[in-house]
């Protein structure tokens, strides 16, 4: 006696339940996407081309060392740590007329780690002075490194 099946089988597959747990893995990922907020430094980056025609007015290096050289005007660099930082910053205010703002530009190595930069600025926004973080060398001192060999050198 041969056993026949009831029904027979189709090759057909309902996608009907797949589609249901893609939707569902969809709304998944976009509650938990809004959840994450990343932990970063917000950085104001330069909205145009153009230069611009404000002359900083006191310079600040930041060398491979973390040394900190700082220049205001076209006075000899003189060395700094934190500590004598604010008084560079008031300094560097002194030095400009009524009404100026005051603005610093920092020069730092590439080798230097952005948190080493990080007081500095926070020194200088204590302060209500505008830090501006330069990209290249000015003209006048274009190696930096000679300026701190003449800094660390004694007077002779």
């Amino acid at each position: 006696m041969a056993l026949k099946r009831q029904y027979d089988m189709t090759a057909l597959f309902s996608m009907a339940s797949m589609t249901d747990i893609i939707f569902l893995l969809l709304i998944f990922f976009m509650v938990t996407s809004t959840l994450v907020f990343p932990t970063a430094l917000e950085v104001n980056l330069p909205q145009s081309t153009e230069q611009t025609a404000i002359r900083p007015a006191a310079r600040l290096y930041v060398m491979a060392d973390s040394t900190m050289l700082g220049q205001i005007g076209d006075a000899d660099p003189q060395l700094l740590t934190l500590a004598t930082l604010d008084q560079f910053i008031a300094a560097a205010g002194e030095s400009l007329p009524e009404g100026q703002p005051c603005s610093i530009a920092i020069y730092a190595d590439e080798t230097v780690p952005y948190g080493r930069i990080v007081p500095v600025l926070d020194r200088g926004a204590k302060s209500a002075v505008k830090m501006v973080l330069a990209t290249k060398a000015p003209g006048a001192t274009a190696n930096t490194t000679d300026i701190a060999d003449e800094s660390t050198q004694p007077a002779q």
